[in-house]
């Protein structure tokens, strides 16, 4: 029986990339998750291809791997490979959770697609946030106008009462 080890929520995300403006995970980070090597992952894809349309995997360029391989520690074990990984979207792991129909690949096929949930509803929240942010800004901006603008007018106030012109008076005298 395998070793069991506990994967939480956060592992999943830090294996999480955006690629292409996608939020992506690579086939070997897959592989491992699904207890299998990347060598069986891609084939299962390959006998599966109408399963797998654009949207739910690419194939990475050369220069996106050297990028990737860059940026994140764990993918070193690339630098040296001659083959382009692949990358699977949110909807892709779900298709790879149907066709490698191992108990821990349906297992964690539902984890991945949670930790993809969880950080899309991180990123909304995110951005409400910064949005009532703005909002906020853009009203204290508003109101230091305000508050100069009854400064200006306070001190035009002051320069006229200082520049005052007495008056004669009219009237009895005593």
């Amino acid at each position: 029986m395998d070793t069991e080890f506990i994967i939480t929520e956060e592992f999943i995300m830090s294996k999480i990339l955006l690629i292409r403006n996608q939020k992506v995970m690579i086939d070997s980070d897959l592989a491992t998750l699904y207890g299998v090597t990347t060598k069986q992952l891609n084939q299962q894809v390959k006998r599966n291809t109408k399963r797998f349309p654009n949207n739910f995997m690419f194939q990475l360029t050369a220069i996106e791997k050297e990028q990737v391989v860059a940026n994140c520690d764990h993918l070193n074990k690339l630098k040296f490979s001659s083959t382009l990984p692949y990358v699977f979207t949110e909807h892709g792991t779900m298709m790879l959770g149907n066709i490698l129909t191992s108990d821990r690949a349906i297992e964690f096929s539902i984890k991945i697609v949670e930790a993809f949930i969880k950080m899309r509803e991180f990123l909304t929240n995110n951005l409400s946030v910064k949005l009532e942010i703005e909002d906020i800004k853009k009203k204290l901006i508003n109101h230091d106008k305000n508050i100069e603008l009854v400064f200006n007018y306070l001190d035009e106030l002051i320069d006229k009462n200082e520049n005052r012109i007495e008056r004669t008076k009219i009237g009895y005298k005593n």
